[in-house]
């Protein structure tokens, strides 16, 4: 939202400086202290031109396009109608946690949960925020984050891991959903105990209904909404998930999106999250130094010969299992342990998924955000979910 102007009485001009970096420091944490990890990365890896191979562009550039898109979908307020429709037919936050929850939970299996975040998560804060639950706000979030996390593990393509773990082990069909099954159904199951613990406040009857008042929308584009513009969002995000199911070369993908951005609405660049794209950059710069540390590839290598599923599990929670599952990879044949330690492993701390800090980044660019507060929801719940479906992997694997 633009800043309020001054108005009579107010600070003085030289204290809003002070406002100004407290507000950056907050909504960018996440990404100072990745870019701290990744300058200490470098002295253990001296930098060299080989840091570009550590890049996942592929992920990068979806990432880069499907913010491009959910913003042109947020501009033509084409949330309001799925909104209203919802309103509808809850009575309160817990129900709409419900449903949203497991719109995240699905929608993660085709789409990815990176997509799945992107989608649900700027659409929740906004319906969150119109119908006055900002306190119950922190809680569906994480929920939506949880699940989108689980509900990927079922498919190979549900989230980055699974696709570069099926390709390279050139696992049949049936042979990942013997893997994936159990763990996906018993996650399932984690959710929705987890939603029927979520705050139930009542929809206020009092004043204008919400679903007859429109959603609030992004600043980027201050245009009456228009069909064709609709029609072409829906397309871009056509030639998205065709990306996701590899039926089209990103590069082309890119293309597409900037042509069309630029003769839709090029003021939705500005609505892209370039903090979070900086975020994935350097943690892919942390994940590919440390697997080049000697001592840590002798560790990896002696420890995956009795604990695979452990050793993703642990791993994850520190460098993120996308970039776990990929190391991890060159030191073990055995794919089902390594899949599903990757998988559960997304559970636990920020950086375990990294789709996990698209919400995070999310939540904190609110004005009213209160990171800590969300940090620590963000961890009880993760580790609730995290020990029964780790105790079911140890027994698995």
């Amino acid at each position: 939202m633009p800043a309020p102007s001054p108005q009579a009485g107010s600070e003085p001009a030289a204290v809003q400086p002070r406002v100004t970096w407290r507000r950056f420091l907050k909504s960018q944490a996440v990404l100072l202290i990745s870019a701290a990890a990744a300058l200490f990365s470098m002295l253990l890896v001296k930098p060299s031109p080989a840091y570009g191979q550590y890049l996942d562009w592929r992920t990068l550039i979806l990432l880069f396009c499907l913010m491009l898109v959910v913003a042109g979908f947020r501009a033509e307020r084409r949330f309001d109608a799925l909104g209203h429709w919802l309103v509808r037919r809850i009575h309160n936050s817990r129900q709409l946690t419900l449903v949203l929850m497991l719109l995240c939970f699905f929608s993660a299996m085709l789409i990815t949960n990176d997509v799945s975040l992107l989608t649900f998560v700027p659409f929740t804060i906004l319906l969150f925020a119109e119908l006055g639950w900002q306190r119950e706000l922190i809680y569906a979030v994480v929920l939506e984050t949880v699940a989108a996390n689980l509900g990927s593990l079922l498919m190979p393509v549900g989230n980055p891991q699974n696709l570069y773990l099926y390709s390279h082990y050139q696992m049949t069909p049936g042979l990942f959903f013997y893997y994936t099954m159990p763990l996906s159904l018993a996650g399932l199951l984690l959710c929705l105990a987890a939603a029927g613990l979520a705050p139930a406040r009542r929809l206020a009857l009092s004043g204008p209904s919400p679903a007859a008042k429109p959603l609030a929308v992004s600043d980027s584009s201050e245009a009456a909404p228009a069909p064709w513009r609709s029609y072409l969002y829906l397309g871009l995000f056509a030639a998205c998930l065709l990306t996701v199911f590899r039926l089209l070369d990103e590069r082309v993908l890119l293309g597409l999106i900037i042509l069309g951005i630029l003769i839709a609405d090029r003021r939705l660049f500005k609505a892209v999250d370039y903090g979070l794209l900086l975020t994935f950059v350097c943690f892919f710069i942390v994940s590919g130094n440390l697997a080049k540390v000697p001592a840590l590839q002798q560790l990896l290598a002696g420890w995956l010969q009795t604990h695979e599923f452990a050793t993703a599990l642990l791993l994850s929670q520190v460098i993120s299992n996308v970039p776990a599952a990929v190391l991890l990879s060159s030191f073990t044949t055995n794919p089902g342990p390594l899949l599903a330690g990757t998988n559960v492993g997304g559970l636990g701390t920020l950086i375990a998924s990294l789709a996990s800090l698209i919400s995070f980044r999310l939540y904190s660019a609110l004005p009213e955000a209160r990171p800590g507060r969300f940090l620590k929801v963000f961890t009880v719940v993760n580790l609730v979910c995290l020990l029964p479906l780790a105790l079911l992997g140890f027994w698995l694997h």
